[in-house]
């Protein structure tokens, strides 16, 4: 047991009378474990397939995460099941972000819709629905601390599988994933692998590379910090290695955001750890980039001239060139937009900007609801840092407010919400951050089974 532990609320049961102690309950399903399912679906399985019945809404993790929020929604009923216990900021957050996209989706009904974007706007409603289910079961859920490191460690470990697969694409050019659907599904989308400069860009069981990148500088915090405090030495060369997976995929992906994503977690994590971290941190570094120079001479120098030429090439002043079309659009329909997952590409022009696309699907309210989401995330990690007792879940706190970060700076590179795998892991990260403020800051209560 890791020190995290130590603020896990304790169950006073001692003093009860023995019909009235606290009993594990076989009734009683984990929410780590379900979780832990969607993740299998998540990472393992390639997000280009769907129910073909279905389309878009088939998704394999979108079903699942829809069945979370039902779940959730039905324990409430119970005051036996219910996982609600005291107050929780992310509640208001996701009932704020799903209002705002209820009322684009509202204002979209009262405009000449295409049947593409009829179906667009049906799809999306689905996809919030599961995005809340994730975010609200794990921030009520997860009842202690060894539970919430539990679910980073699988998170972790999940993010392993697509930073595998992507090394395998990378140095192959063999596009794998083609092999690891489940039959019935169907392919929705290319499985034909990018290039850049000669190099061959995975997307590991992504649908875009530059969605891997991100997710993986997102979830690189967190495989630092279980490798930085693993107690058990059997393990510890295992968490190094998912480490080394994870970082190593990254600057595979040759994506400027990716990289840009790998500095934030440095800005965020470095100036919170001791000097001889830094130090080990800044030479661990150096000699990584030197070692990737030898083995896979030119890729170090093409992702650093995507970052230098930023500003000045084509890629950015195409997407800069976007911005008078954003605030022509937006000015017709300014509080709730045209409606969310309307704004296809095939039909109006690709926007590679998140802050930019809410402001177009579901106005200014919904871009307020988009900012309150993530930063909501930061707040509560830096809040649950503040309240902890102990240093490593102060840095465990760190690390989530780092991963936070990754997506404030990262949805502003590319549409992120038009990618699942980033989507549902952000969601899932705001309800950790949740449930990390409410195990550092809600005191401990007597908890014990009520008779049948």
């Amino acid at each position: 047991m890791t020190s995290t532990s130590q603020a896990a609320p304790v169950h006073h049961s001692a003093g009860l009378p023995p019909e009235r102690r606290a009993k594990p309950s076989k009734a009683r399903v984990d929410p780590v474990t379900i979780i832990t399912f969607f993740l299998i679906i998540l990472f393992v399985m390639p997000a280009r397939y769907v129910v073909g019945p279905l389309g878009g809404a088939g998704s394999p993790s979108s079903m699942v995460a829809v069945l979370l929020l039902v779940w959730y929604l039905l324990s409430t009923l119970s005051p036996r099941w219910t996982p609600i216990r005291g107050p929780q900021p992310v509640r208001p957050v996701i009932v704020f972000f799903a209002l705002a996209v209820l009322a684009s989706y509202v204002a979209a009904t009262t405009r000449p819709l295409s049947a593409d974007e009829v179906n667009a706007a049906d799809l999306g409603l689905v996809l919030v629905a599961g995005w809340a289910g994730i975010a609200l079961v794990t921030a009520d859920g997860i009842n202690s601390m060894d539970r919430l490191e539990t679910l980073r460690h699988r998170i972790v470990m999940g993010a392993s599988f697509p930073a595998f697969i992507a090394m395998i694409q990378f140095f192959t050019g063999i596009e794998v994933t083609q092999y690891l659907a489940l039959p019935g599904l169907v392919e929705k989308g290319s499985a034909v692998l990018f290039e850049r400069e000669g190099f061959f860009r995975p997307a590991g069981t992504a649908t875009h590379p530059i969605e891997l990148g991100v997710v993986l500088a997102a979830v690189l915090p967190l495989a630092l910090h279980g490798a930085i405090y693993c107690r058990i030495p059997e393990q510890r060369r295992k968490r190094w290695l998912m480490v080394v997976l994870i970082a190593g995929a990254l600057p595979m992906s040759v994506s400027r955001s990716a990289i840009l994503g790998l500095f934030v977690v440095m800005l965020v994590l470095l100036p919170t750890w001791p000097p001889e971290w830094r130090l080990r941190a800044t030479l661990i570094f150096g000699a990584a980039a030197i070692v990737m120079r030898l083995v896979i001479p030119g890729l170090i120098g093409t992702v650093l001239n995507l970052v230098s030429v930023i500003g000045s090439d084509e890629n950015s002043t195409t997407r800069t060139g976007d911005y008078d079309a954003v605030v022509e659009a937006v000015t017709q329909r300014p509080f709730f937009g045209q409606g969310f997952a309307t704004y296809l590409p095939r039909i109006y022009r690709v926007i590679d900007n998140q802050y930019l696309m809410s402001a177009l699907e579901t106005g200014l309210v919904g871009l307020l609801a988009l900012i309150v989401f993530l930063l909501a995330g930061w707040t509560l990690a830096r809040r649950a840092r503040r309240a902890a007792i102990d240093e490593e879940t102060r840095h465990l706190a760190q690390c989530f407010a780092a991963s936070t970060a990754v997506a404030i700076f990262g949805f502003g590179t590319f549409d992120a919400f038009s990618f699942p795998m980033i989507t549902n892991v952000m969601f899932l990260i705001l309800g950790c951050c949740g449930a990390l403020w409410r195990l550092q800051t809600q005191a401990p209560r007597e908890m014990y089974v009520p008779d049948a």
